[in-house]
């Protein structure tokens, strides 16, 4: 079996799919984007396509390694997101070689299913509380949703304080026990990070994502210092050596690598074994598509240390185009009691909608994210 084409589809809301096809007739399909950089992702896949043609796509490590050490310049958002689709897909191509889901291939599930948490909002004021509570109501026992708007590094208290309030509210609305993820989204510098991870403590969230930057992940020391609140992070880190340094220093609880940004599953599935080394839990990011979310599962599947799942049915971002439209079987994302089942088909367990996918290729995206500024007109972290 020789790899035959690669094609990529630029689809709404932000996303970018791959197709890779073969001479036996078997497909796979992958997803490789970086947020806003969809158009520069896809050329990354044009280039390393070359290395591809004509080759067996059974050979994934081989693949991945060709494609990651035989440029000299390697990692980086974009080159490790176009890895990380092409990986997927060549798993999606493997499994179905072999009439098994991937899972079955990396050694077998330890889990059925997994829970999944649902997005709230939060940056902006909102009513959050009656949003966590629909989203309770509708079966999750988890909410995530953004901390604050932007700070400067050194802000006012009252900003603190409507942080606070927006949490209590959430915390009011959903209970005692519903786990809340509270994503910093890395707009709070280390000075008010220190101060907010702290007044959080009474509503016992369930974990603090990207407290401070991923560039300065060294201030995570202090902010661990500063609280009792698991420390999550990751989803900018894009390689098993990005994290080596982050697992070591042992200031993280929860490492969020996303599979279409961190090298696909290939990779993630060896970050993801180096964290359960460190004792530190996993929660894939993805507020992306189907091929992302079903990628992630076959994760999810074999990682002892992963104990939830972001998705992004109904999120925002998804307006008027959502995952379940692009795949011919919805029934294979449906959430029972805050928990999704691990797809069971060959392959990624998925069956991507060709024909949706192509016409919504017509329409295309320029997706950006809001470029936001304090009050002084510097730049503000998004």
């Amino acid at each position: 079996m020789k790899i035959t084409n690669l094609e990529c589809f630029i689809v709404p809301p932000r996303w970018c799919f791959l197709k890779i096809e073969t001479d036996e007739g078997i497909v796979g399909w992958g997803e490789p984007v970086v947020e806003g950089r969809a158009s520069t992702v896809k050329e990354a896949v044009t280039e390393l396509a070359d290395f591809l043609i004509g080759k067996d796509p059974l050979r994934i490590e081989d693949h991945w390694n060709v494609l990651y050490r035989g440029g000299f310049y390697r990692g980086g958002p974009i080159l490790m997101s176009a890895i990380a689709g092409i990986d997927q897909a060549l798993w999606d191509i493997k499994g179905k070689y072999y009439n098994a889901p991937v899972y079955q291939l990396l050694g077998g599930a330890c889990r059925d299913s997994i829970r999944v948490y649902s997005w709230i909002g939060g940056d902006r004021p909102s009513d959050v509380g009656k949003a966590a509570k629909e989203v309770v109501d509708a079966g999750f026992t988890a909410v995530k949703m953004n901390g604050t708007e932007e700070l400067q590094y050194v802000d006012s208290y009252k900003k603190i304080d409507q942080a606070i309030a927006r949490i209590a509210a959430v915390r009011e609305a959903v209970g005692e026990y519903v786990g809340i993820g509270i994503d910093f989204h890395g707009r709070v510098h280390k000075p008010m990070a220190k101060i907010l991870a702290k007044e959080l403590e009474p509503y016992r969230p369930m974990f603090i994502e990207e407290p401070v930057l991923p560039e300065n992940n060294e201030a995570l020391k202090e902010v661990a210092r500063n609280t009792n609140i698991p420390i999550a992070t990751g989803e900018r880190m894009y390689s098993r050596w990005d994290f080596k340094r982050l697992l070591n220093d042992g200031y993280v609880d929860i490492i969020q690598p996303d599979l279409s940004h961190a090298g696909g599953i290939t990779e993630c599935k060896k970050i993801a074994s180096m964290a359960e080394a460190y004792d530190v839990a996993l929660a894939p990011h993805c507020p992306l598509g189907p091929i992302a979310l079903a990628s992630s599962l076959q994760i999810d599947a074999t990682a002892h240390n992963a104990f939830i799942q972001e998705q992004s049915l109904g999120i925002h971002y998804n307006q008027g185009n959502d995952l379940l439209d692009y795949i011919t079987d919805p029934s294979v994302f449906t959430y029972k009691d805050g928990h999704v089942k691990i797809p069971e088909g060959p392959g990624l367990g998925i069956t991507i909608n060709e024909e949706k996918v192509r016409k919504m290729a017509g329409v295309g995206h320029n997706w950006k994210n809001p470029l936001w500024r304090h009050r002084d007109g510097t730049v503000a972290e998004w």
